[in-house]
């Protein structure tokens, strides 16, 4: 028989996996700046969209750079939809 503080470990335990926010997920904006600059589709490694939400009201384009370095670009470029348009068209 399980006593009250093998349970109450038991329901913590079982609270923070259920609470834990998975790696790269924040509950605020990421982008503080945006740059509308064109980049090389070459020095990138890496593209996240990031739509809104409850935690940022603002659609997100976050690029990784080969050198790792993250920017975030300005979802209104049209150069930056336009890359974003073919990867959706790639998937679809």
């Amino acid at each position: 028989m399980a006593t009250k503080s093998s349970l109450f470990l038991l329901a913590a335990l079982v609270l923070g996996i259920l609470a834990d926010t998975s790696e790269g997920q924040e509950l605020r904006c990421q982008c503080i700046h945006t740059h509308s600059d064109f980049i090389s589709p070459k020095l990138i490694k890496n593209i996240q969209v990031v739509p809104e939400g409850p935690y940022c009201n603002r659609k997100e384009v976050i690029v990784r750079l080969k050198d790792e370095t993250l920017i975030c670009l300005d979802p209104d470029a049209e150069w930056v939809m336009n890359i974003i348009k073919k990867i959706a068209d790639r998937y679809n």
